[in-house]
């Protein structure tokens, strides 16, 4: 493995101590910004796959046994064959658990090490041999320009505030470590050691996403491009190299065939034939190149929808001009034609012809193809134009600083940024869902009835837009219209336990007991281990006085959900009011230890222990309940009852003179307190 001689410094180039101070100021602005504009989002909630990859993927709760962090489970949508992201968000949990906000700080970390990883690349490659003589005197500031721009560009904030995308910005920091690696060791003496370092970043990026299996091709044609001349005189000088960066395939590889069609959402014979997804990329591609020159308006979720050729024609002609324009610079212009090949490679396998059905057009695929077209904007426009083009450059830099710190707003909370989507994409399915769900969550069922509504008269055949509808609907005490949508949804899709659920809730709001319970099974029967359903059930079964048949649903919800204490005091009330006080009061103490601050946990508790003639400890629960609601008048007349017991009269008088106090019509404290009365009267006479 060979290395070039150490360069000398370009005319107008600072050289030694004072370069290098330049260029740590470069870095520490660059950083500076990033947290700037990125630190208004920290405090933005987990959203859209966020929910499976973080929230609901139990693998990342632990960081041993390895084997299980890096097997994520096939529903964690963003992390899913990316053993290295699993990996990311596990170090998340251990440092924070489900605290949403030192997940955003290290993806505004891992954009900042990506953006100075950039900078060190760009600065590197202008003063190459190949362009030295044309943007050596600028290099730095050029690189710090572009990187800047890079970092600050609105079209990121979906890369970066979207928890779960980290799979691009870990991906894209890799990739750029990939490509750095490999300037420093054709620059270094120690040529073997950034050689191993570069085949190292490329066996971790592939581990991050699959996009970047373009890498190992793309440090090849830098190095035909910049430093050898030649394919042939590249392999020739660095072949162990591009064997070891080949050999990171093979990781790749193994990940694509064991970790499924990416959860069913990539890949052939999905419902999407690869001409209908192609067509919709020509649409997606020149939308991307839009964005980057104006990033307006920004769509979180562009659905599932496919284009026809009909509609994107020109967008089709557009594009594979400029791919055959890239191949031609390839041959004529080499430095333009990496840059334009930079764009495509990257693209290539989310933008291509393998369908990724989950999202057609996603604004996070442009994380790293960003580069290329500003990269391509900044240093054409140095060459046309001189030194003066820099502050227009750095005054756009600050506007799209700001233009991302105002996205980021949108993403404050998950209502704004599906209310922003669906008033972008208002034919958008998945758009409608989501602000319906984010609108019931926040208790505004009359708005989320409106887009479920919208959701299913745009897909009429979705059962899901007709159960969630169904489910605000008995929010909103309309049960004869929630029927009707639970129905529908039942119609669509009779295997769906959910949507059974729904409809005996309807049923059972109508007082239609066994037709509510007869739903509840079929929902059971098909789902078991559906807690909600086991849950309700259970409380049905016992309103109706089916005991028996109650308990078992209770156990069998309590195995599902065995931290629960609503199910536990639920269960305790169960077996109190069947005569079974000891089991009784062993589930109302678990409901206690789990939810220390729950008043009827307390009270059933105490109760059940004043029953089983455990005064002492039943007056530890009943003065626990008063201290944290002193206007409970019960709970006052409930101690007075142990107190008494306990022989603490003049204590237990107090307590049901404050009973009297709080509610003078409360019957059973009025006569306590006489009878209290009566036998210190007797006492006294004796």
């Amino acid at each position: 493995m060979s290395a070039t001689p150490n360069r000398t410094p370009a005319a107008g180039e600072t050289p030694g101590f004072l370069a290098r101070w330049g260029n740590l100021t470069a870095a520490i602005v660059i950083v500076l910004a990033v947290w700037a504009v990125y630190a208004n989002s920290w405090s933005a909630p987990f959203v859209f796959d966020d929910l499976k990859s973080v929230v609901q993927n139990v693998t990342i709760r632990h960081l041993w046994p390895l084997t299980d962090v890096l097997s994520p489970p096939g529903d964690a949508t963003g992390a899913v064959g990316r053993p290295l992201v699993n990996l990311s968000l596990a170090v998340n949990y251990a440092l924070g658990g489900i605290n949403v906000r030192g997940y955003h700080v290290m993806n505004t970390l891992i954009h900042a090490l990506a953006a100075l990883t950039l900078f060190g690349i760009v600065r590197r490659t202008l003063l190459r041999p190949v362009l030295r003589e044309r943007f050596g005197a600028a290099a730095r500031p050029l690189a710090f320009v572009v990187a800047l721009l890079w970092a600050l560009h609105p079209l990121q904030t979906e890369s970066v505030t979207c928890v779960v995308q980290r799979s691009e910005s870990l991906v894209g920091l890799f990739y750029l470590l990939t490509l750095y690696g490999f300037i420093r060791s054709v620059e270094s003496p120690a040529s073997s050691r950034w050689e191993i370092f570069t085949v190292a970043a490329c066996l971790l990026g592939m581990a991050a996403k699959e996009l970047m299996v373009s890498a190992p091709v793309l440090v090849l044609l830098y190095d035909r491009t910049f430093v050898a001349g030649t394919f042939r005189a590249a392999w020739q000088a660095r072949w162990k190299l591009y064997a070891g960066l080949a050999a990171t395939w093979l990781l790749l590889f193994w990940l694509a065939t064991h970790s499924g069609q990416r959860a069913g959402m990539a890949g052939f014979g999905l419902g999407m034939s690869s001409w209908d997804y192609a067509v919709t990329q020509c649409r997606a591609i020149i939308l991307y190149l839009r964005l980057s020159i104006w990033p307006n308006p920004l769509v979180v979720d562009y659905g599932v929808g496919v284009a026809k050729l009909g509609d994107v024609w020109p967008q089709g002609v557009l594009l594979l001009a400029l791919v055959a324009g890239t191949f031609f610079a390839l041959v004529r212009r080499p430095v333009v034609g990496f840059t334009a090949f930079w764009f495509f490679a990257i693209l290539a396998p989310s933008s291509s012809f393998v369908p990724l059905i989950s999202q057609t057009i996603a604004e996070h695929r442009m994380y790293l193809p960003l580069a290329a077209v500003l990269v391509l904007g900044v240093l054409g426009s140095y060459r046309w134009l001189g030194t003066r083009t820099l502050p227009v450059w750095l005054v756009l830099a600050v506007a799209a600083g700001v233009g991302t710190a105002v996205r980021n707003r949108d993403y404050r909370d998950a209502v704004t940024l599906w209310w922003v989507t669906v008033a972008a994409q208002p034919d958008n399915v998945r758009a409608q869902m989501n602000l319906g769900t984010a609108l019931s969550a926040a208790g505004r069922f009359e708005e989320a009835a409106g887009h479920y509504a919208a959701a299913a008269q745009l897909s009429p055949g979705l059962a899901e837009a007709h159960f969630s509808l169904a489910g605000v609907l008995v929010q909103l005490h309309r049960p004869a219209e929630a029927q009707a949508a639970a129905e529908q949804a039942v119609r669509l899709k009779p295997d769906q336990a959910e949507a059974h659920y729904v409809l005996g809730t309807t049923l059972l709001q109508q007082r239609q007991v066994e037709a509510a319970v007869a739903q509840y099974e079929t929902a059971l029967r098909l789902r078991p281990d559906f807690a909600d359903v086991q849950h309700t059930l259970a409380g049905t079964l016992a309103m109706n006085g089916r005991t028996a048949e109650a308990l078992e649903h209770y156990e069998a919800a309590l195995r599902l959900q065995p931290d629960s204490p609503l199910l536990h005091g639920e269960m305790g009330g169960v077996l109190a009011r069947a005569g079974r006080v000891e089991e009784a009061a062993g589930h109302f103490a678990t409901a206690v230890r789990l939810d220390p601050g729950s008043i009827p946990a307390h009270f059933n508790f105490g109760n059940a222990l004043f029953a089983l003639h455990r005064y002492a400890d039943a007056a530890e629960q009943y003065a626990e309940v008063v201290r944290l609601r002193p206007d409970f008048a019960e709970a006052h007349n409930n101690l007075g009852n142990a107190l008494r017991q306990l022989g603490r009269l003049d204590e237990a008088q107090a307590q049901y003179e404050e009973t009297l106090r709080l509610k003078p019509d409360y019957a059973p404290a009025r006569n306590n307190l006489a009878r209290l009365q009566a036998m210190r009267a007797a006492g006294a006479a004796q």
